[in-house]
């Protein structure tokens, strides 16, 4: 049976849940785009702040394109789908966010660009305001010492591509409050995701698994183990991935394949997680996957 005192906290998270009515999303990129439907089509209006006009044109593009492939599904009716595209409205400015109830930052993988956003979120947004971020690498606990609210600082990660994915991992560190977590558990469970919570530890579950698997890949490909058709190959029919990890290392970006793999180095200290060499010279000549037409493969 339940504790009191169990009972109390979720009917807080419950009742503070009911109170987010506006959600304030930071970037309209490859995993904020997803996002903003998601939530959307969840009930919540979306203010979707985006410095950069393009991105806003394809966010708006890939969204109504999505809604309109479930229209011709039949998964849902045209009214539904105009009911979804009128709760996003976009704004460059993050001074718009003023009026949110809840923030998922999904920005640029870029500590610093972080700090920077939820440090001025921190004086614009009233003091209640969660702020949530979809980083894969960046500690969340970094980004609470930004703020004056680190009991409200929580990772909310999304997996790609965010409309259609289950699982979401949510972040606490040490200053997470159990009022917070259970707010962002229930908010996950209504947008039909699938939680797992983890603690604030490098790159946490999801892309530290992910991003050994694929450097052991490159480090076996650079070892002259075996060919880079046949690494892809042994996982995708010998262990039915979709992908295989250089293929995948070419969607990510091998930038950011890079970025996420010295994260767990610089946070464990452990050569397992040292970058393989051969990562370290494609990215440094520019070759960063498919975004630029060569990576571990080329693209026309």
């Amino acid at each position: 049976m339940a504790t009191k005192k169990k009972i109390e906290k979720e009917s807080t998270g419950k009742q503070a849940k009911k109170a987010i009515k506006t959600i304030g999303l930071v970037g309209a990129g490859q995993m904020g785009k997803g996002i903003a439907q998601v939530a959307a089509q969840t009930g919540y209006h979306v203010i979707v702040v985006e410095p950069y006009e393009e991105v806003i044109t394809k966010a708006k593009s890939e969204i109504t394109g999505n809604l309109n492939k479930a229209v011709d599904l039949g998964k849902i009716g045209k009214k539904e789908r105009d009911k979804v595209l009128s709760m996003i409205s976009y704004s460059k400015d993050l001074n718009d966010l003023e009026k949110a109830d809840f923030i998922i930052e999904a920005a640029i993988e870029s500590a610093a660009a972080k700090i920077d956003i939820f440090s001025t979120l921190d004086k614009i947004c009233a003091p209640h305001v969660i702020f949530s971020t979809n980083t894969s690498s960046v500690p969340i606990g970094r980004l609470a010492r930004s703020t004056k609210r680190p009991d409200k600082v929580i990772g909310m990660h999304f997996m790609y591509p965010a409309q259609k994915m289950k699982l979401l991992e949510i972040v606490r560190t040490p200053a997470t409050s159990e009022e917070s977590y259970q707010i962002v558990k229930g908010l996950a469970l209504e947008m039909g995701k699938s939680p797992i919570t983890v603690t604030d530890r490098p790159c946490f579950v999801t892309s530290r698994l992910i991003q050994t698997l694929i450097n052991e890949a490159i480090f076996c490909l650079y070892e002259g183990v075996s060919t880079r058709d046949e690494i892809d190959t042994a996982l995708k029919l010998g262990m039915n991935h979709p992908m295989g990890p250089l293929e995948l290392a070419d969607f990510i970006g091998l930038d950011v394949v890079l970025s996420m793999q010295q994260a767990l180095y610089d946070g464990f200290k452990e050569p397992k997680y040292r970058p393989c060499p051969l990562l370290v010279s494609l990215v440094e000549v520019g070759h960063l996957g498919r975004k630029t037409g060569r990576g571990f493969y080329e693209y026309k």
